[in-house]
């Protein structure tokens, strides 16, 4: 019952990173408001080894609710679903969730490129794609795709990220729309995703 009252959210935020940003994220969970009315996606590289010890730490960081993403999932505001170790995330039309154990992209599975340009097929100008520390240059190329669609674009600034080669190739690749600080990433998701 509870299903067929809810709505399907038009806005989703996807945050990627690799190297340095589980700091970045321990640091920006705890600032986002209690009643985000928006779901966010994370994709981390990680190991394969599949764990609640990152949910659990996240969890631990923020009121809002935090799962590891699973086939079929709904997006939910408020929700922080983290991508899962060795599958690419993708949104489906019904803005559900799908894993994909498909070829690794950038080295890497799940790859933000993957989630990234999935999501922006999805929800296009209600897109938010924000990149953090990293050390390759996953999310950069689909940046491109994601604005095509009309989403915004967000990265760390790579004087503060712990690796700033990926926040610095998604800046050179692209027309990014900011350039933030952890602070001022988390302040702006904040005033934009009021409820």
């Amino acid at each position: 019952m509870e299903k067929e009252t809810m709505t399907s959210p038009e806005k989703l935020i996807v945050i990627g990173g690799s190297s340095g940003s589980l700091e970045v994220l321990m640091n920006l969970l705890p600032l986002l408001g209690k009643r985000l009315p928006v779901p966010v996606i994370i994709v981390l590289h990680r190991n394969n080894q599949s764990d609640n010890g990152l949910v659990e730490l996240f969890a631990s960081k923020t009121k809002l609710t935090v799962k590891e993403a699973d086939e079929k999932d709904i997006l939910v505001p408020g929700t922080v679903y983290i991508a899962a170790p060795d599958y690419h995330l993708l949104i489906e039309q019904d803005k559900t969730l799908s894993l994909d154990a498909s070829a690794k992209v950038n080295f890497s599975r799940p790859s933000i490129d993957v989630t990234f340009s999935s999501a922006a097929d999805v929800f296009g100008k209600g897109l938010t794609a924000i990149l953090l520390s990293g050390a390759n240059a996953d999310g950069a190329d689909a940046m491109i795709y994601v604005k095509e669609c009309g989403g915004k674009l967000i990265v760390q600034d790579p004087d503060e990220a712990l690796v700033g080669y990926m926040p610095r190739q998604a800046i050179e690749q692209n027309d990014v729309d900011m350039i933030l600080g952890v602070v001022e990433i988390a302040e702006w998701i904040n005033t934009e995703f009021r409820d």
